[in-house]
């Protein structure tokens, strides 16, 4: 426990301020976790990111990631993102043939979900923060903590029925449900600091939905590593685990809120 609050301090005082601070050293972060986040999802499967296949990926993400302001980069070019993705595609699968199967298709297919998992959700962490403002960001953030510490308190306190054994033995309905309770808690307290430009009932709505997917979002993740029998996405964060096990919720709770706000 000691360890994991050390982390967390010391991640929070090095994260946030960029994060208040936007522009693009916030861009260069985004960037910078996103590209961890798509080496540790691939490293779980035995890819390697340091590889054609691996390199592929990552310049996939980059292009996928580049904010709506930005898009000049590529349209200059004469080129989409969409066609992009359809180039690297194409590369992928003349990899397999390269290769003689010895990278496949179903690695093929593995890479491709990867980017999007990992994509989407920071592209959305991006384009709230530029777009939104910061209270939105933090409003994400509130939503998920809040969700997490009451699901693990209040699971420890109530939980009987569990949740999904198969996936994540400890977590429970209780918990589930105690999760969305406080963060609708923390919801509406946080409209009394900042704006939000939510009506209470639409509020309680959409705080709703975001803690249901959070969850989601860490029950995609804890399937994922079951799968692969791994503890944890990565080591980086001591106490923690990986960048994916930070983010997972997170991955789901941003595009989402871009889509109700």
């Amino acid at each position: 426990m000691k360890q994991r609050i050390i982390t967390a301090v010391v991640a929070a005082a090095i994260f946030l301020p960029i994060i208040i601070f936007g522009e693009t050293p916030f861009i260069i972060l985004m960037y910078l976790i996103a590209s961890i986040s798509l080496y540790e999802a691939l490293k779980m499967r035995g890819q390697w990111i340091f590889t054609i296949p691996g390199l592929l990926s990552l310049a996939l993400l980059w292009v996928f990631l580049i904010p709506t302001d930005a898009i000049g980069i590529i349209a200059d070019f004469g080129y989409s993102k969409i066609e992009m993705a359809f180039l690297a595609v194409l590369l992928f699968l003349t990899y397999t043939v390269a290769t003689k199967n010895r990278y496949t298709f179903d690695d093929v297919a593995f890479a491709l979900l990867s980017i999007l998992y990992v994509g989407i959700g920071f592209y959305y962490f991006m384009e709230i923060r530029l777009d939104e403002g910061v209270q939105f960001v933090f409003y994400a953030l509130f939503i998920i903590w809040a969700t997490d510490s009451g699901a693990y308190f209040i699971g420890r306190a109530m939980g009987k029925k569990k949740l999904w054994p198969e996936i994540s033995p400890n977590k429970t309905i209780e918990g589930f449900v105690g999760g969305i309770m406080c963060a609708i808690v923390v919801g509406v307290i946080m409209t009394f600091f900042t704006d939000l430009d939510m009506s209470i009932p639409k509020l309680i709505i959409v705080t709703g939905i975001l803690s249901v997917f959070g969850q989601v979002g860490d029950l995609v993740e804890s399937a994922l590593k079951r799968h692969y029998k791994v503890k944890d996405s990565g080591h980086l964060l001591p106490g923690h685990g990986g960048m994916l096990d930070r983010f997972d919720s997170l991955l789901f709770v941003l595009p989402l809120l871009h889509f109700l706000l």
